[in-house]
């Protein structure tokens, strides 16, 4: 497996993106692997090489770019409040300027297969974030997951559960039963939302998970709800990004 920090430029900066690809092969899919609130850090690093090693060409991106240099961020309280003022810098709008420089990136990469469509996977802040992708890029983006994805629904105008009917992608949820980030509420209208737009769609509730359940290594990691997860994933990807080669 190949792990690289690279800088990509867009117009808001230089954003350090971690590139994970099988040593030999390709081209391979692309599938954007997107961070959730604490950062990128050796869990996530992991996973998106797990990903990778299943045949795919996997772009993580450090998504508070434009306020912060990349680090690591610890559990002080100095460092929660710095991460809670740099989540309201990420947005969807924000979210397609990066897609566009990745996927400009990985069109000069012989490792990549660019012609394609290509996936995403985003936990917790990142659920809207792919979501956004689909609804925006629905010619592009065959397979979405969202993992504890938090705030998909809003009373917000732009809520993300809005204007689904865009969406042309699969779609794949996974959430704890009791996520104060998605509340059943919260869940059932998301839900509603897509049978009435017929996606193609699954939901799957993750009894006894909290939120965050899937890294591994955190003390919210739950090992079952985690492995269920990477199952449904790796199925969802295989039947619309790797079928089609």
């Amino acid at each position: 497996m190949i792990e690289t920090q690279i800088d990509i430029q867009t117009p808001d900066g230089d954003m350090t993106t971690f590139e994970y690809h099988p040593e030999e092969g390709g081209p391979y899919p692309v599938v954007f692997y997107l961070m959730d609130a604490p950062s990128i850090r050796p869990a996530l690093k992991d996973m998106a090489s797990r990903l990778a090693s299943a045949g795919y060409y996997v772009l993580m991106p450090f998504l508070y770019y434009r306020d912060s240099f990349y680090k690591e961020f610890g559990t002080s309280d100095t460092e929660m409040h710095e991460r809670r003022e740099l989540m309201q810098g990420v947005t969807r709008d924000r979210m397609m300027v990066d897609a566009k420089a990745l996927l400009s990136h990985a069109k000069n990469n012989s490792m990549a297969d660019p012609s394609g469509k290509f996936g995403a996977v985003g936990f917790c802040m990142s659920g809207p974030l792919v979501l956004g992708l689909a609804q925006r890029m629905p010619e592009q983006v065959a397979a979405i997951a969202s993992i504890h994805g938090a705030w998909v629904v809003t009373d917000k105008d732009d809520s993300p559960h809005l204007d689904i009917d865009q969406i042309k992608a699969e779609v794949y949820f996974a959430w704890a039963d009791e996520d104060p980030t998605a509340t059943a509420e919260e869940r059932e209208i998301m839900d509603a939302a897509m049978a009435a737009e017929n996606l193609n769609y699954r939901i799957d509730f993750m009894p006894g998970a909290l939120h965050g359940f899937a890294p591994p290594g955190g003390e919210r990691y739950n090992r079952e709800a985690s492995e269920r997860h990477w199952e449904c994933v790796h199925a969802l990807f295989k039947r619309n990004l790797l079928t089609s080669q």
